[in-house]
């Protein structure tokens, strides 16, 4: 179904070890509107879409946000692999220390874990579609946010990619929706 190319959608390479910003990308990891709750539930709704068109376009999307659950997972890797004790302590990481060391987990900046329930999907395309746009806003300014929070070059180079990908999403999720809205405007002859 899908040919997995072994390299990141964009090149992440931090030097830095700005543990509080690892635990601040959390959010785009395994939060409730992160990465994983977006590609889960792109891939789900699929099935209700009434045209190839449309259930193609969330098949894409929903895989690409994976992608971008592999590029959080390697940033926060990157910035915590290098981490003392004493920095993760400082850091406030503790307590995830003891559940999951310096590796990666589906959890968001306050420790809860993702679950289930962060996704939506029901049996009517327009709504599905609507909450995509939403969703893809959510995580726009989720990333401009997190932008906000650091200044190093390594970091904001691959949210930045990550902005402008939500953004173009948005976009064709409104094409999506404008689609469907046609669909169920013409008639359909069998």
């Amino acid at each position: 179904m899908w040919i997995y190319e072994k390299k990141l959608e964009f090149p992440v390479n931090i030097r830095s070890k700005d543990l509080k910003m690892a635990q601040c990308l959390m959010a785009q990891y395994g939060g409730p509107s992160g990465e994983l709750s977006a590609g889960l539930q792109y891939l789900t709704q699929r099935y209700t879409m009434p045209t190839g068109a449309t259930k193609a376009l969330l098949t894409d999307i929903g895989t690409e946000e994976l992608a971008h659950v592999e590029i959080l997972a390697t940033m926060v890797y990157q910035i915590m692999s290098n981490a003392t004790i004493e920095e993760i302590k400082a850091a406030g990481m503790d307590k995830y220390y003891v559940l999951h060391g310096r590796g990666v987990y589906y959890t968001d900046p306050n420790g809860y874990n993702w679950t289930a329930d962060y996704i939506s999907s029901k049996d009517d395309p327009i709504v599905n579609l609507t909450r995509n746009l939403a969703a893809e806003e959510e995580a726009r300014i989720t990333y401009e946010w997190l932008i906000n929070l650091t200044n190093e070059p390594d970091i904001i180079a691959p949210l930045t990619f990550l902005r402008q990908r939500e953004i173009v999403h948005y976009q064709r999720f409104g094409e999506a929706l404008m689609d469907v809205r046609d669909y169920y405007n013409c008639k359909h002859y069998f």
